[in-house]
């Protein structure tokens, strides 16, 4: 199968920590769809990044950079952007290391912002029976208060971090704050561009939860990531709250248009 034309706009960005092999997988399963392929080592201790870097040097579809120290998600992100916008890039597609994302999705989530590059491009889970059910229901919650922070501007799943995001205003609304850095990222990414007015659009797309065995890898810690989502979702409240009479004059001209 010969490899995907090189695209001057849109390229795939995937942060990894920890990830152990799997990121060899997703690596060559993105890079099989789309090019370029950047990917962000956060401060890994298991040597992937610099195994990573020896197997793809020459390759001018694959970029790797390699952090000193583990930032968190958002941050691993963040570099990755600005390097992407030094570099003349337009839009990114952010996926995970773990091998829940679905590669053969990439063209088409791709193809979807080439037609709206206003937009982001936000992918809707559809979960199979391995998905823990209290994951599940976190994100009823967490969908339900975004769904108040933007006054129901259209995000379908806040944490899915399978999307396509235009660069220049996810860095500018990262820049104008010193929050999104860790694993708070993925919501307050997408909270913070439709207070921008950046149109959601949203394409269903299956995630997988792998076992130990499979590979699986999670960096999620309950204690410490949910405080971390609580301080978030009072700031979001509170920042909708502010935002209310312009998000409501946004939605009745967005009905009247």
């Amino acid at each position: 199968m010969p490899a995907p034309e090189l695209s001057s706009t849109h390229l795939v960005l995937i942060p990894s920590y920890d990830t152990g092999p799997k990121l060899f997988e997703t690596v060559a399963a993105a890079r099989a769809h789309w090019q370029p392929v950047w990917i962000v080592i956060d401060g890994s201790n298991d040597g992937t990044g610099e195994q990573l870097q020896s197997m793809v040097a020459g390759d001018n579809g694959v970029r790797v950079f390699l952090l000193p120290r583990n930032q968190g998600k958002g941050a691993a992100v963040l570099h990755g952007l600005r390097e992407a916008a030094a570099a003349g890039y337009t839009h990114a597609l952010t996926m995970d290391s773990d091998g829940q994302h679905p590669a053969d999705l990439i063209e088409s989530f791709m193809r979807a912002s080439q037609r709206a590059p206003q937009a982001m491009i936000l992918g809707k889970p559809v979960f199979g029976p391995e998905a823990p059910r209290a994951r599940v229901l976190g994100r009823k919650i967490s969908n339900g208060l975004v769904a108040v922070e933007t006054l129901w501007g259209g995000i379908a799943d806040c944490l899915y971090g399978f999307r396509v995001y235009p660069i220049v205003p996810l860095i500018d609304v990262m820049h104008s704050q010193p929050w999104m850095r860790r694993f708070d990222f993925d919501i307050e990414a997408a909270v913070r561009l439709v207070w921008r007015g950046v149109p959601p659009i949203n394409l269903p797309a299956p995630v997988k939860y792998l076992s130990l065995e499979e590979g699986g890898v999670s960096h999620f810690n309950y204690v410490r990531d949910n405080l971390l989502l609580t301080w978030m979702h009072a700031r979001l409240l509170l920042g909708g709250l502010v935002r209310m009479p312009w998000l409501l004059l946004q939605r009745l001209l967005g009905r009247s248009g």
